[in-house]
């Protein structure tokens, strides 16, 4: 099975995330695209975080009624920081499990780690980054503000980047959770059900 992962805060999940990876299944050949919402981001400490339990359901509602989308909770429910190496090492060998059952040769390769030009411009930073490279494909989005000589420089030519043909959409958690806390609407910034759970939890209010 050939795998997609969008990973982040997901706080909210936004219509940005909906449309990265619906380019990345049909441009990219994938058979899913998982979204892993982050349980403790490593990258926000110190900042303020919506619950883990609001945006795990927040993510879950996003993706609900694709059925080549799931929710996966693998690094909600893990203990401590969320870091992508643990997450790969864990999907390496949930791989390495099923192609024995199967008895086939691991021939759909690594997972698809689809990113924004501005999270993958940071990807030295994280946590065993080489290991990372490694591990998975890289696919990227464009960001505003965000070059492609920054990301390419980032992965260092270690893997080829398969850029994704997708309009730049300037939607940002921080920007929703702004606009929430003062009053304005998020209809057609987030999907319907995200929408309906915000309002049904009050979350984002002042």
């Amino acid at each position: 099975m050939r795998i997609g992962i969008i990973g982040g805060t997901f706080d909210p999940p936004h219509m940005a995330h909906m449309v990265v990876a619906e380019a990345a299944y049909r441009q990219l050949g994938l058979d899913v695209v998982r979204f892993m919402p982050a349980g403790a981001p490593w990258q926000k400490k110190g900042s303020a975080v919506t619950p883990a339990r609001h945006r795990w359901r927040m993510t879950e509602a996003a993706v609900s009624d694709i059925p080549y989308m799931e929710a996966d909770d693998r690094e909600v429910v893990r203990p401590g920081y969320t870091y992508t190496i643990d997450t790969l090492a864990e999907l390496a060998e949930e791989g390495r499990a099923e192609d024995g059952r199967a008895g086939g040769d691991g021939a759909d390769g690594p997972p698809t780690l689809i990113l924004g030009a501005d999270a993958a411009s940071r990807l030295r930073s994280w946590r065993r980054a080489d290991e990372i490279l490694a591990g998975a494909r890289i696919a990227v989005a464009p960001r505003p503000g965000t070059s492609k000589e920054s990301v390419e420089e980032a992965v260092g030519g270690r893997v080829a980047v398969a850029w994704l043909d997708v309009p730049i959409l300037d939607i940002s958690g921080t920007e929703l959770r702004r606009r929430a806390a003062a009053g304005y609407s998020l209809r057609f910034l987030v999907p319907p059900p995200v929408l309906e759970y915000i309002d049904r939890y009050g979350l984002y209010s002042d």
